[in-house]
C-alpha cells in the first residue's frame, strides 16, 4: 500500500488509497515535549566545566612567572644565603666549571705551569719615581684646623686642592698623598705579617671589615701558582669574631685554607667600604716588593690561576692595569643618578662630586678610547710599576675626597691622567674570573671619633 505524509504546523496527516476512497482522513496530532527547566545551579557548573580549564592554566602560568620573577630578583638574593662555595681538594686545585663557554682565554694548563714572571712593561709617562708625602718631612696635621666634614685625616693626610690640581701633572719625580701619612693614622698590622707581605711578588688580595662575607676559596689554579702566589686576606677583629662564632678558626700557620689571614687593627675611617678600598686601590703600600697584584671584592671567589690572568689581561695587551667594563651603564652622570637612586650615597654627595667633575671639564661620554667610559672593579688585575702606583693613589684620594663609589672617579682619573695600557675587559671575561656570590651579611661601621 503506497501512503503520503506531510507535516503542517505539528499535526500529522496520513493519506491512504483506501481512505481516500471511502473519504475518510485520520488525523494525528503529534505531542511536544515538556522540557523541565535548567536550575542556576547546574548552569553554574556547565559554565565552570567549560571555564575552569582555561583558568587552571593561566593560574599556573601566573605562578610559575612570579617564581621565576622573584628567583631572579635582588631580594630574593638578599633575603636568602648564597649557596656554598664548591670545596677544593689539594689534589684538584685545577678543576673549575667548563659547562660554560669560556671568555677569558687562558693558557693550556702545561703552559700554566712554566709561566715565568715578566717585568712591569715601561709606559709613556714621564713618571719615572712616586714619593709619598708621608716620606717627605712634614708637620703633624692639626685636625681643628681643617674643615669638620673632611673625610681625610691623619692616615690620608690633608689633600688641598691645589695638591689635587697639581698630582694630576705628573713629573719624572710626583710627589702625592696615598695613605699612611702619619704613624697615627691607624691601619695597623703586626710586625710578622709585615714580614709575609714584604715577601710577596704576586698577591691575590681581598678583605671583610665589619663582620661582612665569608671567605670564598680560590680555585683552578696550577701547583706553580700556590707555590709563587700571595693569597691574604685582610680581616678586623670584628669579622674574625663572627667567623670564630660560625666555627671558621685561624689555623697555627696562619690561614684559613689557601687563605694568609692579614688581622688589621686601628681602622682608619669609620666608613668601612673606605676602609675596603686600602687595601683594594692602594696595595703597593701595603705590599712593598710585589710585581703584581689581583683584587677580589669579599663577595666574589676567585677561580682563575693568578699568573694566567696576568698573562691574559696584561701581558698580552702589553696593559698595565684591567678591570672590566660596567654591565649596566656608559656614563658616570648616569652612574651617579643611579647610586642616589638605590640610596648608595645621598644626593648631596654625589652632586658636589658631580658638578666638580664638569668644572673640571669631564664630557658626559659614554665612549672612552672606544671602550666603554664606565668600569665596574670588583676585580682588579694591575703591575706595581711607578705610573700604576700614581693612578691608583690619585683614584683612592678621589674616593676620600668625594663619595666612596669608586666607579665614580675611575674614568675621571682615567681622562686627567690619561694613563696608557688600561684594559677594560668584556663583562663575560669577568664573570669567567670570579664566582659572584653577593654580599652575606651587612658591615657594621664603627662607632668612633675622626682622627
Amino acid at each position: 500500500m503506497s501512503s503520503s505524509s506531510s507535516l503542517i504546523q505539528g499535526i500529522s496527516i496520513s493519506v491512504s488509497d483506501d481512505d481516500e476512497a471511502s473519504g475518510k482522513v485520520r488525523v494525528r496530532v503529534r505531542r511536544k515535549r515538556n522540557r523541565h527547566p535548567v536550575s542556576a545551579h547546574r548552569r553554574f557548573l556547565r559554565r565552570a566545566a567549560r571555564l575552569g580549564g582555561p583558568l587552571l592554566l593561566a593560574a599556573l602560568a601566573v605562578s610559575l612567572f612570579a617564581y621565576e620573577y622573584y628567583r631572579l630578583s635582588p631580594f630574593y638574593s638578599s633575603s636568602s644565603p648564597p649557596p656554598p662555595p664548591p670545596t677544593q681538594a689539594a689534589g684538584n686545585l685545577s678543576r673549575v666549571d667548563r659547562a660554560r663557554k669560556s671568555c677569558l682565554k687562558m693558557l693550556d694548563t702545561e703552559m700554566l705551569q712554566n709561566l715565568e714572571l715578566h717585568e712591569p712593561p715601561e709606559q709613556n709617562l714621564p713618571v719615572k719615581e712616586v714619593v709619598y708625602r708621608s716620606s717627605l718631612p712634614h708637620l703633624e696635621d692639626n685636625i681643628s684646623s681643617h674643615m669638620t666634614n673632611s673625610r681625610f685625616n691623619s692616615f690620608t693626610g690633608y689633600q688641598t686642592l691645589t695638591e689635587r690640581e697639581e698630582s694630576f701633572k705628573p713629573k719624572e719625580t710626583t710627589a702625592v698623598h696615598c695613605g699612611f701619612y702619619s704613624e697615627n693614622g691607624g691601619f695597623r698590622v703586626s710586625d710578622v705579617d709585615k714580614d709575609y707581605m714584604r715577601s710577596c711578588r704576586v698577591v691575590v688580595a681581598t678583605c671583610a671589615f665589619g663582620g661582612g662575607d665569608d671567605l670564598h676559596q680560590p680555585i683552578g689554579m696550577t701547583e706553580v701558582s700556590v707555590k709563587k702566589v700571595c693569597y691574604v686576606a685582610f680581616w678586623d677583629e670584628v669579622t674574625l669574631s663572627a667567623q670564630h662564632e660560625e666555627g671558621k678558626k685561624i689555623g697555627e700557620d696562619l690561614r684559613i685554607g689557601l687563605w694568609r689571614i692579614i688581622l688589621v687593627r686601628d681602622l682608619p675611617f669609620t666608613d668601612q667600604r673606605l676602609n675596603g678600598k686600602i687595601p683594594k686601590l692602594i696595595s703597593h703600600r701595603l705590599f712593598p716588593m710585589a710585581r703584581y697584584s689581583i683584587w677580589v671584592d669579599s663577595k666574589s671567589q676567585f677561580r682563575r690561576d693568578p699568573l694566567g690572568v696576568i698573562e691574559a689581561l696584561l701581558w698580552r695587551s702589553n696593559s698595565s692595569l684591567a678591570l672590566s667594563e660596567h654591565g649596566a651603564r656608559s656614563s658616570l652622570y648616569d652612574e651617579g643618578n643611579a647610586i642616589v637612586r638605590k640610596h648608595k650615597a645621598t644626593p648631596e654627595e654625589v652632586k658636589i662630586q658631580l658638578d666638580q667633575y664638569r668644572q673640571d671639564g669631564i664630557p658626559d661620554d659614554k665612549r672612552f678610547n672606544r671602550k666603554k667610559a664606565l668600569a665596574e672593579a670588583s676585580a682588579i688585575v694591575r703591575d706595581h710599576a711607578p705610573s700604576t702606583n700614581l693612578f691608583m693613589c690619585l683614584w683612592f684620594n678621589e674616593v676620600v675626597r668625594f663619595t666612596s663609589r669608586d666607579q665614580l672617579s675611575f674614568p675621571y682619573v682615567l681622562r686627567r691622567l690619561r694613563l696608557p695600557g688600561v684594559h677594560l675587559f668584556p663583562v663575560c671575561a669577568r664573570k669567567d674570573l670570579v664566582n659572584s656570590f653577593g654580599h652575606r651579611r651587612k658591615v657594621k661601621p664603627l662607632a668612633k671619633e675622626g682622627r
